[in-house]
């Protein structure tokens, strides 16, 4: 069984003086039946266009947000390895520019493993990124033809060794818990990821997300997801094997040597200001959630037309803020400081400590000191333990 007791805790406080920026690209090559994300496939995409465009929105957040220290910039999709490098480096550049960089500013590219977009690595580097997170999902041919992904398990391979070759910090994804998975494969796919020397590693089980190709399939019956049980198995070998081999899971899905965890996704859970620009691209600062335009061709409209892709600002409430935090808070192995979080939100009560007590009970959360947090037990019934603590 994983252990219950709680690991070791940091001090993390929110610094109202830094900011995350999250661009989105929102082009595919081809839409995996898997995939909820915003993305659309186009047979050309203008490069011009779309850096004036994305250069405008960011510009706009900049005005809003004056003033503060860039920890990271995340380039998400889509594909942001479809980007031309000379987009990239513009984005790169203009957020320095309207804002001061941190001094270890993190900069990620979420990137195919397919050869053209490989051969963009080192270019896609000299443009400012540090930092790749590579889409592998499965070192097996029939797997990944499954997933319906449009690499081969040997360009996977070939596209890692150029991203490690172009940057210091990579990190991969795989996908598990597919129908008819095993420990016994599954174990040697989690040897394999763990020997590749990367440094962060997110490995997330197969849902069926409503709309998708693959939710179509299994309500008409093509395929049968795995059961719970089995996948429950999947996920605590998971915990054990990473964190055994120096990489403990420091959120639900994503697993880090210490101090190479995403700090752009930190920013995210921590519930810390971010700026988010692009079709679809979500934003929280200064007490408001922000949405883009969905569709490339709307965002690129609402930009001509306003000078930025806003579809909705909203002003969040108190307990709208609580309520995100706390949820973002508990996917952490790190867990929360209810009262430090009660006092930047202003709120009376973050959660309920008598439901806290019940779950540590149960050997699903810890509490140490100051701060409260799920188990890997509890981190797996997440929803139902939120149901329980929160006031």
């Amino acid at each position: 069984m994983l252990s219950r007791r709680a690991p070791d805790r940091g001090r993390h406080v929110s610094d109202p003086s830094t900011l995350a920026l999250y661009v989105h690209w929102p082009f595919c090559v081809s839409k995996c039946p898997y995939c909820d994300f915003n993305s659309h496939v186009r047979s050309s995409v203008d490069q011009a266009e779309w850096r004036d465009a994305l250069l405008r929105d960011l510009a706009h957040e900049a005005e809003v947000l004056p003033g503060r220290r860039l920890t990271s910039v995340f380039f998400g999709g889509g594909t942001p390895s479809l980007m031309e490098p000379a987009t990239v480096a513009a984005l790169i550049e203009a957020a320095s520019r309207h804002w001061s960089a941190d001094d270890q500013i993190e900069i990620t590219l979420e990137a195919n493993p397919n050869s053209a977009e490989a051969a963009r690595f080192a270019d896609l580097a000299s443009a400012g990124v540090n930092r790749i997170s590579l889409g592998l999902q499965s070192f097996d041919d029939a797997k990944l033809a499954f997933l319906g992904r449009a690499h081969s398990a040997i360009e996977g391979q070939r596209a890692l060794a150029a991203a490690q070759s172009a940057v210091d910090r990579v990190s991969f994804d795989l996908i598990y818990a597919l129908p008819g998975d095993t420990m016994e494969g599954w174990s040697r796919d989690l040897d394999r990821a763990l020997s590749l020397g990367t440094e962060h590693l997110s490995l997330y089980q197969l849902t069926i997300e409503p709309g998708t190709r693959f939710a179509t399939d299994v309500a008409r019956k093509n395929f049968e997801p795995l059961d719970a049980d089995r996948s429950a198995d999947l996920f605590e070998l998971t915990q054990e094997r990473s964190a055994a081999a120096g990489r403990p899971a420091y959120e639900i899905s994503n697993h880090a040597k210490p101090g190479a965890e995403s700090r752009h996704n930190l920013a995210y859970w921590r519930y810390q200001d971010y700026a988010g620009v692009g079709p679809g691209a979500h934003g929280r600062r200064r007490g408001m959630r922000t949405v883009r335009h969905k569709k490339p061709e709307n965002f690129i409209a609402a930009v001509g037309r306003n000078g930025h892709g806003l579809a909705e600002e909203e002003e969040l409430s108190r307990t709208e803020a609580a309520q995100e935090a706390l949820v973002m808070g508990l996917r952490l192995a790190e867990g929360i400081d209810p009262g430090a979080l009660r006092g930047r939100l202003e709120v009376d009560e973050l959660v309920d400590q008598a439901g806290i007590d019940r779950m540590i009970q149960l050997g699903l959360m810890w509490r140490q000191e100051n701060r409260v947090g799920t188990t890997a037990e509890g981190r797996l019934l997440l929803d139902s333990i939120l149901a329980e603590v929160a006031p």
